[in-house]
């Protein structure tokens, strides 16, 4: 199993007094979920999400269907809260994460996501978005109609298309990859992208070494900024054998089940 180091650090924003984005930091699993729903109803939906999740970390080995399943399960446990408590009707989450996966006895990262909450990946000086987008928005630029660089202001830019605690159960985006030399993972809800650009991310990520430095001040800075919405933050560092780092390849991710 590779080694890995990590920071975490959440922040309620200014708009609600509860905290609804829920974190998951273990040695394997790593995510962030972003409840939505009113009064307490969004915190109870994250929460399920990430506990959905920890049951892969009490597992020796899991693998990206397993990651699915869980997720599937989650979301049937979300549906079957609110069904039970009237106040937490409509309640939902996003989700995202990264985990570490045993693939023909080789270890691999496992990156997922439902909804807005995002995976970066940042190596060779460059951020890249693992994830997309289930948004309004995200489908609106992806078939032409809206620009990048008008999403950014579009009044919908925030409505998702998917997210755990609907029925039927969304399918979750996953990629499959294996570990690089030097690479880092950025885990996050909106409230962090939605308040720093993303050369200020990028600059963090590059200038600060430890984890859970850059954890802190991306979420000090997202409430400093404004705090219009809750901000967690994930960051996680592959650190490879000293043979592996030696070695300079850098695959690309690709969605798992996918050829080439």
């Amino acid at each position: 199993m590779i080694t890995v180091q990590s920071g975490y650090a959440s922040e309620v924003g200014r708009a609600r007094p509860v905290n609804q984005d829920s974190l998951l930091v273990s040695g394997v699993v790593f995510a962030v979920a972003d409840g939505m729903g009113g009064h307490a109803a969004g915190e109870v939906a994250s929460q399920l999400a990430v506990a959905g999740l920890r049951r892969l970390a009490d597992r020796p080995v899991f693998n990206a269907d397993d990651v699915r399943a869980e997720l599937v399960t989650a979301n049937g446990e979300i549906v079957a809260s609110a069904a039970r408590f009237p106040e937490r009707q409509g309640m939902g989450t996003t989700v995202a994460g990264l985990g570490l996966v045993c693939i023909a006895g080789a270890d691999h990262w496992v990156v997922f996501n439902v909804g807005d909450s995002r995976v970066y990946r940042f190596a060779d000086d460059e951020l890249a978005q693992v994830t997309v987008d289930h948004t309004e928005v995200a489908e609106l630029v992806a078939s032409g109609a809206v620009t990048a660089e008008d999403a950014d202001y579009h009044p919908r830019r925030h409505v998702v298309t998917r997210a755990l605690g609907s029925d039927p159960a969304p399918e979750p985006d996953v990629w499959v990859f294996p570990p690089t030399a030097g690479e880092r993972f950025l885990i996050c809800s909106d409230g962090l992208f939605l308040e720093l650009s993303e050369a200020e991310i990028v600059d963090l990520l590059r200038s600060e070494p430890s984890p859970q430095a850059v954890a802190d001040e991306l979420v000090r800075r997202a409430k400093a900024y404004g705090g219009r919405d809750d901000a967690t933050v994930i960051v996680v560092d592959y650190v490879p054998p000293v043979a592996d780092a030696m070695e300079d390849t850098a695959p690309r991710p690709r969605r798992a089940g996918s050829a080439g």
